[in-house]
């Protein structure tokens, strides 16, 4: 495995434990705390640098099954921040989220988790 790809996954598997934390809080309390702000904007910023260090690294056209599965659901995690964002900025870190936003948001997150599974049984199995 090259270098970079390792590096890449490693950033990646990094997006993957800040989403956890941002969402796992934001699902228990209902609402949006500094720590899902700050992990939620570490994970997809971290989500964006793997997603474009695999692109520069992969052999393969960026517009595979997988690639596509990941650009959508980082689109989908990039959509949550901006959701949970406004929330904040509007009402404050004292007022739940909507129902919407809360199943948006593990919808989301749930669909990130598979494609990075696929990703990482697409190194495995290769």
């Amino acid at each position: 495995m090259k270098p970079l790809a390792i590096i890449a996954a490693t950033i990646v598997t990094i997006a993957l434990i800040s989403y956890s934390v941002a969402i796992i809080t934001e699902q228990r309390k209902r609402k949006v705390l500094n720590l899902v702000l700050i992990f939620l904007t570490l994970g997809v910023t971290l989500d964006i640098t793997s997603t474009a260090m695999m692109i520069i690294v992969s052999e393969n056209s960026p517009f595979t099954l997988h690639g596509i599965m990941g650009y959508t659901s980082l689109s989908l995690m990039l959509v949550d921040a901006f959701l949970l964002w406004k929330h904040r900025i509007k009402f404050g870190s004292e007022k739940e989220v909507s129902k919407g936003i809360h199943l948006y948001s593990r919808v989301a997150y749930i669909i990130w988790v598979l494609a990075y599974i696929t990703g990482s049984l697409l190194v495995a199995l290769k």
